[in-house]
Parts: structure tokens; C-alpha cells; sequence
């Protein structure tokens, strides 16, 4: 006679594996991050201001528009004007010249030939319309020197 052994449990599943929640936790990270990288991108492009040289700007007036940018240049000698609520000067780059009309008071180092960059923008679309400013930035080189000390004084004491 054979015994007949009793039937054997059958086989537990192996614990079911934890990609699915891998796979969900991986996708929300990637839209977090495309969302962030969207929204930093549309935040940080209202602050975005161009920079263009007098020649770029003249020539690109119709597209810029009233858009606001950065234009460089050197103030042209003899062409600073003040005005009631400000300076009233032009600006080159030695191919093209804008005439720029700021409001508020310019720098202390600003002078006639100074390179500089004014933001703001066009008033107009018009070939014969001013350049419309509210900041001006003196250009300079990176080299400090310290201003000269009269220690004549202090010597004499």
C-alpha cells in the first residue's frame, strides 16, 4: 500500500514587488520638477532685461517696440542737457547714436564720454523718437585704485 502523502500547501506569492510605487514616486518628482522649472522660467522672464549696443538697438526699433532693454554706449561730449526731472543727453557706439531722455539724477561718475548702460525703452516705434530711461549704470574697468590721501597733517602733529 502507498501512502499518499497529504497534499502540500501551495507556494506563498513572494512579496509583490514595490516598482509601482517606485514608478509613482519617480513620475510625481519629474512633474514637481517640470512644474518648478516652468514656473521659475515664466517668473524669471519678466526680469529678464536685454543688453544692446546703440548700432543693435537702431536697428532692431521696430521688433523691440516699446519692449524694455539695456542699451550701451558712450555719452556723446557736449550733448548733456538737464532737464526738470532729470538729464537729457545721447549715447554711441560710434555707428549709431540715440538720443536718451532720463528721469531721476544720473550717477556721480556720469560725464561725457563715460561708457555707460541706460534701461528702459523705446517711447515710440519712430525713427525720431528718444530712448526713455529710468537707470543708468556706469561702465568701468575692474581695476581699483584707492583715491589719494593727504597725509600732511597728520605727519605735522
Amino acid at each position: 500500500m502507498t501512502t499518499v502523502a497529504p497534499p502540500s500547501e501551495p507556494p506563498r506569492p513572494a512579496p509583490a514587488p514595490r516598482r509601482r510605487a517606485r514608478y509613482v514616486v519617480a513620475v510625481g518628482g519629474c512633474v514637481i520638477a517640470i512644474v518648478a522649472i516652468a514656473v521659475l522660467a515664466f517668473v524669471l522672464s519678466d526680469n529678464v532685461v536685454y543688453f544692446r549696443t546703440a548700432s543693435e538697438a537702431v536697428a532692431d526699433r521696430q521688433n523691440l517696440g516699446t519692449e524694455r532693454f539695456r542699451l550701451a554706449g558712450a555719452v556723446v561730449p557736449g550733448s548733456i542737457e538737464e532737464t526738470r526731472g532729470g538729464v537729457r543727453f545721447e549715447v554711441t557706439d560710434g555707428d549709431a547714436t540715440v538720443a536718451v531722455d532720463h528721469t531721476g539724477s544720473p550717477p556721480d561718475l556720469f560725464e561725457a564720454d563715460a561708457p555707460v548702460v541706460v534701461e528702459g525703452s523705446w517711447r515710440s516705434k519712430r525713427a525720431d523718437s528718444p530712448f526713455d530711461s529710468d537707470r543708468i549704470m556706469i561702465r568701468h574697468g575692474s581695476e581699483y585704485s584707492p583715491p589719494d590721501v593727504d597725509t600732511s597733517e597728520r605727519d605735522a602733529s
